[in-house]
């Protein structure tokens, strides 16, 4: 599939910073290739406003977001608030639309791999049925390491097909911190699961060419098609 679904382990784990990095470092690098990017369901104002800001995607607003609702709550709590259901069918038939005219596509989740997407499935659930490769986002603080390891284990139970992960710098870290709070050996050991990469922490996420130098210092060819 030319797709890559980025999924975390729960909110601002730093899924958006990844987007735009390699968003940004495919707009540099490959820029004869056309790119999208969807956030396949919204609730409260964020993303696709930056994705819409900060990229040349021609994209029409339902192709980049399918489903929005105003309340930043859970998606079926959202829906339900509004009097309405969320709509998958919808979200898949923008997708296809979105990946059969685009050489990739970057599918940003909502909240982590746990979250619900409706009443019945969550964001892993939706991951394995849509055959979608996931790369995991875990944040550098305290209670990372069982975050990776029950992440990882709630994706190998639904079937996810996990490329690796991806740690995420939520705040300014030394070297030595990081080693600390988010040993990427003993996360590999734990999980047997491939991180590829730190993401440093960034005054301003919306610059370009920090992103993409971001992007560069990640085991890229696991995360996109070169």
């Amino acid at each position: 599939m030319n797709a890559l679904l980025i999924a975390g382990t729960d909110t601002d784990a730093g899924k958006t910073v990844l987007t735009t990095a390699l968003a940004a470092y495919w707009q540099i690098y490959s820029p004869s290739r056309s790119l999208g990017i969807m956030k396949p369901i919204q609730a409260g104002a964020g993303d696709r406003e930056l994705y819409a800001r900060l990229f040349s995607l021609n994209q029409s607003p339902d192709e980049l977001n399918p489903l929005y609702f105003e309340a930043p709550l859970a998606p079926p709590i959202a829906a339900e608030r509004e009097g309405v259901s969320v709509d998958l069918g919808r979200v898949w038939q923008a997708f296809n639309k979105l990946r059969a005219s685009r050489d990739w596509v970057l599918v940003e989740a909502a909240g982590g791999l746990g979250s619900p997407v409706t009443y019945e499935m969550t964001v892993a659930d939706l991951a394995r049925d849509w055959r979608f490769p996931t790369v995991l986002v875990v944040p550098v603080r305290l209670g990372a390491i069982a975050q990776a390891v029950a992440n990882v284990a709630l994706a190998r139970q639904s079937g996810v097909r996990l490329k690796g992960i991806v740690l995420n710098c939520v705040q300014s870290r030394c070297d030595q911190e990081i080693g600390d709070l988010a040993p990427a050996d003993l996360i590999q050991s734990l999980t047997n699961t491939s991180v590829l990469g730190v993401m440093p922490h960034l005054a301003d996420p919306t610059d370009l060419d920090k992103l993409a130098k971001v992007a560069s210092d990640l085991d890229i060819e696991q995360l996109m098609p070169l």
